[in-house]
């Protein structure tokens, strides 16, 4: 009996250390981030097209971004478009895990010139977003919240994301991850 726990407490202390080495070299975030993108694959996590708490409210469009050119891009020069808003940063695993699926998404839509997508990065360093997006080949143009977020765009977590109706509404709200390539959220774009 008393081998046994010595053994069990060893087996542990092993999982433990794999994990923290994981952990610490930044390595758990692409491997979580590639195990949720395979679940998101399978189509059962989409996004309900409903609105919990921010049901149409108005957009706040104040607020300035910047470009991977390192120009300042307003929000305002959106309005009345049909904006698809993701915040993300490298860092978190269930943003990582759908960006392959807004990509998609994008690559389907980027020729409707009534739709924009503004990819809001939250990393404090704008070099690693660009890098990550670069490395991964993924064709969305993204933005740098270097400038702060308005009160629009506060959540309590990320993955958030949010579309906004030409008339400046917001008409979609949600927090965590989703596979927004299907063709019901791609026909609810389309019809706004």
């Amino acid at each position: 009996m008393h081998m046994n726990w010595k053994k069990e407490v060893k087996s542990w202390a092993i999982m433990l250390g794999v994990f923290a080495t994981l952990y610490f070299t930044g390595l758990i975030t692409p491997i979580v981030g590639g195990v949720q993108s395979l679940v998101l694959a399978t189509g059962l996590i989409k996004p309900k097209v409903l609105l919990e708490n921010k049901t149409n409210e108005a957009f706040d469009f104040s607020g300035q971004f910047l470009d991977t050119d390192g120009d300042r891009v307003g929000l305002s020069q959106y309005r009345g478009k049909t904006l698809f808003i993701n915040l993300w940063a490298t860092w978190c695993p269930p943003c990582r895990a759908e960006m392959p699926h807004i990509s998609n998404l994008y690559d389907k839509l980027q020729d409707n010139d009534s739709i924009a997508f503004l990819m809001i990065a939250l990393d404090d360093d704008f070099t690693k977003s660009k890098k990550f997006v670069e490395k991964k080949g993924f064709s969305f143009p993204i933005i740098h919240a270097a400038y702060g977020l308005n009160p629009s765009l506060q959540s309590q977590a990320i993955p958030t994301t949010l579309v906004v109706s030409p008339e400046g509404e917001i008409v979609f709200y949600q927090e965590g991850m989703s596979n927004f390539d299907n063709p019901e959220f791609q026909g609810f774009l389309e019809g706004l």
